[in-house]
């Protein structure tokens, strides 16, 4: 969905203390019945981000990124604070964000038995743009992302699980949102094809002026990519700012990296092939 004017000097997306917990079953020595233990996966989170921007979420497992995607997808309700998107609340107006938005998840979810073809223009028809043109639409962005055309009119359960996750962001794509959620997008992928994949986020963002909010283990990536960088670690934001200023201010030494900054602040270092759960 096209972001209109009167939204333009709204903050894309707006926390205030947001917090929220899980309870986690133990079980008691000696066989004892189960009890429930709380997690505090976000803890009073609060952050604004600009229109038009690509901020990135840094955090190691179990540090509330993949949480808070999914308060600001309406798919979860935070127990404490407030949420927006330009300027709709999460909980009390869910239809109005959902309009302005689209997600990408590790866990990309299809019809397996429909064809990439048939799932993409499912997904436009829901948000209403599945009109003239969407097949060229789709086309082009596949090309773009380094798919053979021969794979669109084949079954899902067939793709890889690279081809799956390139669908997935072609997907999103195609529904124009004002705000794009990207929760690990390009896990599983090969080098070339998370350059793909990125250099097709930098040109939505400059071409329809989308506001990006990425989610990533990639130090690299979010280096690369973002303007704006948060690091959380146990549910709080430890730091904020763009990746240079983290650098400046954490790393400690000249040449150095966002993961430096990272290490600093956390005491952690990001796998590569680490899963993003944070429940």
């Amino acid at each position: 969905m096209a972001i209109k004017a009167s939204e333009l000097n709204t903050a894309a997306v707006e926390l205030h203390g947001i917090s929220k917990r899980f309870g986690q079953p133990a079980r008691r020595p000696f066989g004892r019945r189960t009890v429930k233990k709380e997690k505090l996966a976000l803890d009073q989170v609060s952050m604004h981000v600009d229109t038009g921007r690509i901020t990135g979420i840094l955090g190691a497992n179990g540090s509330g990124k993949s949480t808070l995607i999914r308060i600001l997808a309406t798919l979860m309700t935070p127990d404490a604070g407030t949420a927006s998107v330009f300027g709709y609340d999460v909980v009390t107006q869910p239809d109005d964000v959902r309009r302005h938005i689209n997600r990408v998840s590790v866990e990309a979810s299809f019809f397996k038995e429909m064809s990439p073809w048939e799932n993409m223009l499912y997904a436009a028809r829901l948000y209403g743009s599945g009109g003239k043109g969407t097949r060229a639409r789709v086309e082009g962005m596949l090309e773009r992302l380094g798919l053979p055309l021969d794979t669109l009119d084949k079954p899902m359960k067939q793709l890889s699980r690279g081809q799956q996750q390139k669908i997935a962001i072609a997907r999103s794509f195609l529904t124009s949102p004002s705000l794009l959620l990207m929760d690990e997008p390009t896990t599983g992928l090969d080098p070339r094809s998370k350059r793909e994949v990125q250099e097709l986020v930098r040109t939505i963002r400059r071409d329809r002026a989308a506001t990006v909010l990425l989610c990533t283990h990639d130090l690299e990536e979010a280096e690369v990519l973002c303007d704006h960088v948060l690091v959380l670690d146990q549910g709080r934001v430890l730091a904020e700012g763009t990746p240079a200023e983290l650098i400046h201010a954490h790393a400690g030494e000249v040449g150095g990296s966002l993961e430096d900054a990272f290490m600093k602040l956390t005491g952690k270092r990001l796998e590569e092939d680490e899963e993003a759960k944070d429940e």
